[in-house]
């Protein structure tokens, strides 16, 4: 029974600690501040994480962990191809407008916070970062092999863009409490995988 509660409160405190740190960093963690907030004992929230990195570290997991089941399953679900890169980036952006993270991208806010230091924190960060980046990098060679984007399509390019226009409709709506950044994200996209698509039909009309 101990073991199952111990399970509850972790579940209790994570799920907490990353809608704190989109809003207010990793830096902004603190186990008392956790403990304060959901009304937990701070001594058994220290017993479970033993220190401020360990919570981090696993704030971190758990993050990837919903950004996993938000944005890259419904792509997974999806045929190869240019259909499903589509689906990933509506999802990335469906992702962000909705607020999974109060603060919006979680590593959009965590990245840059630990980008020039060093630690096993800001590696934690910079893997589920690579991760990211190869998922965008695989989906677009997958339709490149499958004939739906040119075949000299700059895979690497295309998923750098892809990935630039989602972050800064990322920043634009949290930075002015908006939407109107993820309409030109959209249109943006879509226009860059008009040009590379060989039957741009396959792609909706743009928002």
């Amino acid at each position: 029974m101990r073991i199952e509660q111990g399970a509850d409160t972790r579940e209790q405190v994570l799920g907490c600690a990353v809608q704190v740190a989109s809003a207010q960093g990793l830096e902004g963690l603190s186990l008392r501040g956790l403990a304060g907030q959901l009304k937990l004992s701070t001594n058994d929230v220290f017993a479970l994480f033993g220190s401020k990195e360990e919570l981090q570290l696993a704030t971190v997991q758990r993050a990837v962990t919903i950004y996993v089941e938000h944005v890259l399953k419904p792509a997974r679900a999806a045929p190869a191809g240019l259909g499903r890169l589509w689906i990933l980036c509506e999802s990335w952006i469906s992702y962000s407008r909705g607020r999974v993270f109060s603060g919006g991208c979680f590593f959009y806010a965590t990245i840059a916070e630990f980008d020039a230091r060093e630690g096993r924190v800001h590696d934690a960060l910079a893997s589920a970062q690579t991760g990211w980046i190869t998922f965008v990098e695989q989906t677009v060679e997958e339709a490149r092999a499958l004939g739906e984007l040119a075949e000299d399509t700059d895979v690497s390019q295309l998923a750098f863009e892809i990935i630039a226009f989602l972050e800064l409709a990322n920043a634009e709506s949290v930075l002015h409490d908006n939407t109107i950044g993820y309409t030109k994200a959209a249109r943006a996209i879509l226009g860059r995988l008009r040009s590379c698509a060989t039957d741009a039909s396959v792609l909706p009309s743009a928002p």
